[in-house]
């Protein structure tokens, strides 16, 4: 599962989540050793994307990432954003498997990504989709600075960014949720119950092993919302397992 992006509220405790010294190590701030040019980057990222199948993302979309990977590694050399620090494991663990979601489903907009971190998947959606608009929550100060900055540096439109956490009193509308937060989905549920609309739908980027969490779903939550896709895949041409858990909100 991946932990990079954990939403922050440490009100929504999970069961399922464990703290080990091993993950505290993880954790800490690592410096990249190495950032590539521009140039260099689009070209790299160019043969990436299509080695691994992704060859229908356009030339001015691969600019506009590779802009925000500069950024990303600028920030990282003084803030703990990422844990990855290669080129190749941030166009792949970051890059491909967000833009990946809409191939596998079709997302619904307004859009909201919960827990977004440094803009993951939020900021590589808005790039893929620059007419529609994109809501991105974070409750880490340092990191809605950085997303502001991404904004402005990158021009995305229709961009808005909530320096904050989502609970059960945020009822901004929206069409779609997504999130590839640790958060479980019985709390994300819970939390966007008063902003996702009528036949909206919440889209979870999960790990393989998510069984357990859905069986934590309330008779409550299933009243309210019904399972639409649960689609088990891996990156293209990689051995990197994921699901995508999809809920729809009912007509109440």
């Amino acid at each position: 599962m991946m932990q990079t992006m954990a939403h922050k509220n440490k009100s929504n405790w999970s069961p399922l989540k464990k703290t080990t010294l091993k993950n505290n190590i993880a954790g800490r701030h690592k410096k990249p050793t190495q950032i590539l040019s521009l140039k260099e980057a689009e070209e790299r990222l160019f043969d990436i994307f299509y080695n691994h199948t992704m060859d229908s993302i356009k030339k001015k979309e691969i600019s506009l990432l590779c802009r925000y990977y500069l950024l990303l590694m600028e920030a990282q050399t003084h803030s703990n954003f990422t844990r990855l620090l290669s080129f190749r494991e941030i166009a792949i663990k970051h890059f491909i498997d967000s833009a990946i979601v809409p191939q596998l489903t079709p997302l619904q907009f307004p859009l909201l990504d919960i827990g977004t971190g440094p803009g993951l998947p939020g900021i590589v959606l808005k790039i893929l989709f620059p007419n529609e608009k994109i809501l991105l929550a974070e409750g880490v100060q340092k990191r809605v600075e950085f997303l502001k900055k991404v904004r402005d540096e990158l021009e995305l439109n229709q961009l808005e960014i909530f320096g904050k956490n989502i609970s059960s009193d945020f009822e901004y509308p929206v069409n779609g949720v997504i999130t590839r937060a640790v958060e479980d989905m019985r709390n994300t549920l819970t939390n966007v119950s008063n902003c996702i609309q009528p036949q909206g739908q919440v889209y979870f980027m999960k790990g393989p092993q998510v069984d357990p969490e859905m069986l934590l779903i309330t008779d409550d939550l299933k009243s309210q919302f019904r399972l639409k896709n649960d689609i088990a895949y891996s990156l293209p041409k990689t051995p990197h397992k994921r699901r995508l858990i999809v809920f729809e909100r009912k007509n109440l």
